[in-house]
């Protein structure tokens, strides 16, 4: 090939690369053309491929890195609730009820208050009451989500509105919250939320589509070039976000790489499956591939529906009665398994709870029994117990381990609502990273965002660290840095940083255009500010993105 038609557009020098190929950086530069990567080689070598029209970036010493892939995201609910009444940034109740308050104030035409993003360990128990809202809003029903999206927050108005009273059942797949009378207390527990957000005016098709192309400017200044957005379909409260996405790849607004996982309705059954097929071949337009079903298996533990194969412990430390919530009956999740596979489907399961893991591996085992070995790449997300004798099974059935590595720490949330009611022995199961790469499994990374961070730095911190970085701790709650979390489990920097890159590129079927620094590969690239491998591992979560490429296009320069 000629020197002319090889002419970089962009060259990179005076840092270092982490090509993904191995577990350090190399000492490289890295020519790129065309939107693809010509040349990963000296500097001489790049910059004789470099003219007068050719963009030089120097790394100043920083780290060069393939764009982060996000496995387990949903862009358009966090895009929304940026806009929205949004309560992510406070970590207290005054906060939050300050926040909600200025909301309404600016929004006196709003007939709801809409929004979300609390969490749990600022309330005693983990349930925010109805009268709490009240005090601030006691003119205007408010519903607010949680931050992981597994509960709710309702004032009266709401609940009245709603005609949920003391004489409302639980759902089957869910709980109310209730007061010593058996009134509503304000907090609705998993499918409990659909009570009252069907009743919710949903946001508009152009406010989602604000969402979606919010959230996704906010990824690239996280170095985040594509995604795996795990809940595509019509949910109480929320727009149909199918349609989001397709207008966004149609119009050329969706500039990343993106997947959606089609949600499948525990409400139905197997006749949902040709839907679901019209569904995929509909949804791929673009820069989006509806090709991935999204199976949600059981709830949280920190509201005690993850589903276990041993019951929950109370405040004393005995045995209850609950063993959590299995969404879907096991018999039917396996026939419904076994007919997604055979129709060539990746499957991307939330399974939280040890018996939820297993109901889970059990299903892909009957599938791969009855339709043989493919390349249809599922994989279990979130993991946060898993029975020893279950580790081994993932790597078996070629199933990979979608990990939410922001939440294997110390924090609040953990320990008060989480270790005490699962006792010890369990605790000690959670997150088990490393168990099940060393069992060779295939990692893949998310975030869960707008549960937690989307900020990838940060979740790869935690991986190698298992502690949250210190500038995420709450001063109110920790005098600061918390102990390690079961640091037998800790991946190494390049273990983490590979499961974001290589590991997710895998999952979402790109691994042959993305996910290493390679030539001929996309020039979906990420400059950070320094190389966290030449630094201490405390220090991690203190790396910064200056820019971001997709495509060889900048699509996120740093201001400063």
């Amino acid at each position: 090939m000629s020197k002319n038609s090889q002419r970089a557009d962009t060259v990179f020098v005076g840092g270092k690369v982490f090509t993904g190929a191995g577990p350090a950086p190399v000492d490289a530069a890295v020519a790129v053309g065309g939107g693809r990567i010509l040349a990963v080689t000296d500097e001489s070598a790049v910059r004789s491929l470099a003219d007068a029209d050719t963009e030089v970036v120097d790394l100043r010493g920083g780290l060069l890195v393939p764009g982060f892939q996000d496995a387990h995201v949903h862009p358009v609910v966090a895009g929304a609730q940026m806009l929205g009444c949004d309560l992510s940034a406070e970590r207290t109740i005054d906060g939050y009820l300050e926040v909600v308050a200025g909301y309404a104030g600016r929004h006196p035409g709003a007939a709801w208050i809409r929004g979300g993003g609390w969490s749990m360990d600022a309330f005693p128990g983990g349930t925010p009451t109805r009268a709490m809202l009240d005090a601030v809003v006691p003119d205007r029903p408010v519903m607010l989500t949680n931050r992981d999206g597994h509960g709710a927050w309702a004032n009266t108005l709401a609940l009245e509105l709603s005609g949920v009273d003391r004489t409302t059942p639980d759902p089957v797949d869910g709980r109310i919250e209730r007061e010593p009378d058996g009134t509503p207390a304000g907090t609705l527990q998993e499918g409990a939320m659909d009570l009252v957000a069907r009743h919710v005016p949903i946001a508009t098709p152009d406010e989602a589509y604000a969402g979606l192309l919010a959230a996704q400017e906010h990824l690239f200044s996280l170095g985040v070039t594509g995604w795996q957005d795990a809940m595509i379909g019509a949910f109480p409260g929320n727009p149909d976000n199918y349609g989001v996405y397709l207008r966004a790849a149609r119009e050329g607004s969706l500039r990343a790489r993106v997947v959606g996982a089609l949600w499948w309705d525990r409400e139905r059954g197997l006749e949902q499956i040709p839907e679901l097929e019209e569904r995929r071949r509909a949804g791929r337009v673009g820069r989006f591939d509806a090709t991935s079903i999204k199976i949600m298996q059981d709830g949280i533990a920190e509201n005690f529906t993850a589903g276990l194969l041993e019951p929950y412990l109370d405040r004393c430390g005995c045995a209850t009665a609950n063993s959590g919530l299995s969404f879907i009956d096991p018999g039917l999740l396996t026939e419904a398994v076994t007919r997604l596979d055979r129709s060539g489907f990746q499957l991307h399961f939330h399974a939280l709870g040890d018996r939820a893991v297993r109901e889970v591996l059990d299903a892909l085992t009957a599938a791969r029994t009855a339709n043989g070995a493919n390349d249809n790449r599922h994989h279990l997300a979130h993991l946060q117990l898993v029975h020893p004798d279950d580790i081994g099974r993932f790597a078996a059935l070629g199933a990979a381990a979608n990990i939410q590595a922001l939440w294997a720490a110390h924090e609040p949330q953990m320990d008060e609502l989480t270790i005490p009611f699962l006792g010890p022995e369990r605790a000690a199961l959670q997150y088990p990273f490393g168990d099940l790469l060393r069992a060779g499994t295939r990692l893949v990374a998310g975030s869960d965002w707008s549960v937690s961070s989307p900020n990838p730095l940060w979740g790869i911190h935690v991986a190698v660290n298992r502690a949250v970085p210190v500038e995420d701790l709450d001063p109110a709650r920790t005098s600061g840095p918390m102990p390690p979390f079961f640091p037998e489990q800790a991946l190494t920097l390049a273990q983490a940083l590979t499961a974001y890159t290589a590991g997710s590129a895998w999952v979402n079927h790109l691994d042959d255009v993305t996910g290493t620094v390679e030539a001929a590969k996309y020039a979906d690239l990420v400059v950070l500010d320094r190389d966290p491998f030449a630094r201490p591992a405390e220090e991690i979560a203190e790396t910064r993105v200056l820019r971001t490429y997709l495509g060889g296009e900048a699509v996120f320069t740093a201001k400063d």
